[in-house]
């Protein structure tokens, strides 16, 4: 149909003129981003922001839960055959004892799990419609090819040894230590590190630089710009000796927790001590109570130490916005970038914003993971599978906010002649030394030093007090002349007190 311009009646009588139409127009399909291939992420950790925290793909992700399923059912073989630690093998009568070469073949099953046996063992699950069962008939094949590779290997006969005994759990709640502790100590706590010894760096370099506090947002007592950072760096590195301490627990005892089927399967093992064995074999610590479940208090208490060290970043990242803001800090402009799309003389510090963001969806993640994992019950309920799938994204998110907190204070400088111009516009401040240095001279026996908090309070409190106007306050107290002399010569950037030291005795 033709567009057309026609004429009609306004609601107030008017003739009005309509404009020309376009009527029954096709409109274009949408094009299916969801079919898309390669597949589009739906996240920004697997989009915007990968390159910053790809490295955790390796232990968090799918495939690496898929891993580290086919580690521990391979080790759990192992151990039925060989032994473990003190415990001799086999463990289960009959069972063969494997040779170095057909333990070597066992373990590249998990070693060489790359892209096509991904693949295949999606294909395994569509039919078994169970995770850890699809992992079990994965290494039963190999198994069953293993006379292609080892001429005359005893290992088909090993066969029903996998996953032996095994609830899930058995399996998924030492794949999930091995995940995260494969996480925490080779992706966030070396990042972590890093970012706390750069700020270290920084308090080392700014310690001597005078700065006006704010207590409250008001001037207050000086500081240094570098005292500063090494009391967030201080408070960092506490929480990182925490997580470096951290336990990860881990449990192998059946379907209760009671080794029912391994006892009546084999009643003359010392199923406990194979168990102990075997985990501790792992890296792990043993539990040795449990339901079906491996409790996850260690996930608790880890993902809560985590999160306090985010919280503690956070706190960083307001203070640096906020001096950015004062003009303490002067960002260094990146060639070619754009701070504001309207405003050109702007250099946003976007990467606080950002770190702030990350930092608030990893805590809340966090402390979701460790107020559901907690709890289960009786002896087994399914909130902690899909609870976990999200370890992922709560260390991501960190990892990033780290990643922009570091690349944040690399491009930062100390605007020196801001901040003292900031001090020398403050002498009030000095009110608390003055007034102080009374009462010590009160206590020494000086006369007329009394109320000083007053008389410091009606001089300084709501006004501006310059260098003169202090000095002259100070020459007519009748203090001894060392104090008065020692009084007169302070300046609120040489009152940091002990702060350069501080730095240098108790910054580690």
């Amino acid at each position: 149909m033709a567009g057309h311009r026609g004429r009609r009646e306004s609601s107030r009588g008017k003739l009005v003129t309509v404009p020309e139409t376009t009527v029954n127009t096709p409109v274009p399909a949408r094009v299916s981003l969801a079919e898309v291939t390669p597949p589009i992420a739906l996240g920004p950790l697997d989009g915007r922001y990968r390159s910053a925290v790809a490295p955790l793909v390796d232990h968090l992700s799918e495939a690496a839960l898929n891993r580290e399923r086919l580690v521990v059912e391979v080790e759990w073989l192992i151990t039925l055959c060989n032994g473990a630690g003190d415990v001799p093998g086999p463990v289960v009568p009959g069972a063969p004892r494997l040779t170095d070469e057909e333990i070597a073949y066992l373990r590249a099953i998990p070693a060489t799990f790359g892209a096509d046996e991904i693949a295949e063992l999606k294909e395994i699950e569509r039919t078994t419609v169970h995770d850890v069962k699809a992992v079990e008939y994965f290494i039963k094949r190999r198994i069953a090819a293993a006379p292609e590779r080892i001429p005359g290997t005893g290992l088909p006969a090993a066969s029903e040894l996998v996953h032996f005994a095994c609830t899930s759990e058995d399996i998924n709640n030492l794949s999930y230590a091995l995940m995260v502790a494969g996480a925490v100590r080779g992706v966030w706590l070396p990042a972590a590190r890093a970012l706390a010894d750069q700020i270290a760096e920084m308090a080392r370099e700014h310690k001597a630089v005078p700065m006006l506090s704010r207590t409250h947002g008001q001037p207050a007592t000086p500081t240094t710009m570098g005292k500063e950072l090494a009391v967030l760096a201080h408070r960092l590195r506490r929480q990182l000796r925490r997580i470096e301490d951290a336990e990860f627990l881990g449990k192998i005892n059946g379907a209760t927790g009671t080794f029912g089927a391994h006892t009546v399967a084999v009643p003359g093992a010392d199923w406990p001590a194979v168990s102990r064995a075997f985990v501790e074999g792992l890296g792990l610590t043993w539990n040795p109570l449990t339901t079906q479940i491996e409790s996850h208090d260690w996930q608790a208490e880890v993902y809560a130490d985590v999160a306090r060290f985010n919280r503690i970043l956070h706190n960083l990242a307001t203070d640096v916005w906020t001096y950015i803001s004062l003009g303490f800090f002067t960002q260094i402009p990146v060639a070619g970038a754009t701070g504001s799309s309207t405003m050109p003389h702007k250099v946003n510090p976007i990467r606080f914003e950002n770190a702030e963001a990350n930092l608030e969806i990893s805590c809340s993640l966090l402390d979701t993971l460790s107020a559901t994992l907690v709890t289960s019950r009786l002896q087994r309920d399914l909130t902690d599978s899909t609870t976990q799938r999200n370890i992922g994204p709560a260390f991501g998110h960190s990892v990033l906010a780290i990643d922009n907190v570091s690349r944040g204070l690399k491009a930062l400088a100390v605007n020196v002649s801001l901040m003292a111009e900031d001090l020398d516009e403050n002498w009030e401040i000095l009110g608390e030394a003055v007034q102080s240095a009374m009462r010590a001279a009160a206590v020494a026996g000086v006369p007329a030093m009394d109320n000083p908090y007053e008389r410091l309070k009606d001089l300084t409190r709501g006004r501006r007090v310059d260098g003169e106007r202090m000095r002259e306050f100070v020459a007519g107290l009748g203090l001894p002349d060392d104090v008065a002399a020692r009084l007169a010569e302070l300046t609120p950037a040489a009152y940091t007190g002990l702060a350069e030291r501080l730095v240098d005795e108790y910054l580690a």
